[in-house]
């Protein structure tokens, strides 16, 4: 059966979902999701898998651990889609091209990547290290694989098929952090390195948009729907702060299905209530 295309989502399950990293070091203990729409259950990465597969794409979800994203694919299988779990570490160049040579196997080239990999360290430093010179070398390393080394790489992996086809899309989930350098405060990640990943997307922007590739930052300005964060005062207090991640991924949907004459590069999503970031 002829499908939309492939689609790779990498970091498809979110550290805030019902057992994830943050929602157990913020709230102490796992968080029951039962009620908690489907959409929304394993944050941005999770949609937007459940988006592609709802149009008809192959999806290769990649997170380190397999048992990670079972539930993720369970529920994509569940309402009729296309689905496979490959293991990915972003921080390992042999991984990254295992998973890939998995992924052309399974499903073939991909026709979209969606490079939506996370990282929550630095969250757990107490107030009196919130200055750089307090960060520990080996948080910086994580966030510069995650947010710097790991897009280049993974665009390494992706690009060349694409220019040969002439057609594809690359798209980078990212933050405000993205946009300038920030103080870290407490209980934030180490974001600083998020704005090379911006960097790295203007850049493929300028270099392979002439072949046919289209590439996108996408600057998710705010606090994201899911088991974690739903539970978190803030959200409660002030719902319509609160993003839904089935929105977010119609957004990258929509960013792949624009005609080559009217691509947008960046795009920036903030909730109404809030002022955009800048």
């Amino acid at each position: 059966m002829a499908t939309s295309g492939v689609a790779v989502v990498i970091g498809a399950t979110s550290k805030w979902q019902s057992d994830g990293r943050n929602t157990r070091l913020i709230h102490g203990e796992d968080i029951d999701d039962s009620d908690i729409e489907v959409s929304a259950r394993w944050g941005v990465g999770g949609a937007i898998s459940q988006r592609f597969a709802a149009e008809g794409f192959d999806v290769a979800i990649t997170t380190r651990t397999a048992a990670n994203a079972e539930p993720l694919a369970e529920a994509i299988r569940t309402a009729g889609g296309s689905v496979a779990i490959v293991e990915l570490d972003v921080s390992q160049e042999a991984s990254i091209t295992q998973a890939f040579a998995t992924i052309r196997e399974t499903f073939g080239q991909p026709d979209v990547v969606v490079y939506n990999a996370g990282y929550i360290e630095g969250r757990d430093l107490p107030p009196e290290m919130e200055l750089l010179e307090h960060i520990p070398v080996e948080m910086f390393d994580t966030a510069h694989h995650v947010a710097t080394r790991g897009p280049f790489l993974v665009a390494k992996e992706v690009l060349p098929a694409m220019r040969e086809r002439g057609s594809g899309s690359l798209l980078f989930s990212n933050n405000a952090a993205s946009l300038r350098g920030r103080k870290r405060y407490t209980g934030q990640s180490l974001y600083y390195p998020r704005v090379m990943m911006r960097t790295l997307a203007q850049v493929l922007t300028e270099e392979y948009s002439e072949h046919g590739i289209h590439v996108a930052n996408v600057v998710i300005d705010g606090l994201i729907d899911s088991p974690g964060t739903r539970a978190l005062p803030i959200a409660q207090k002030e719902p319509a702060r609160v993003m839904n991640p089935a929105e977010i991924a119609d957004a990258f949907y929509y960013l792949h299905g624009q005609h080559p004459s009217v691509w947008t590069h960046e795009l920036q999503l903030t909730p109404h209530p809030t002022k955009p970031s800048y």
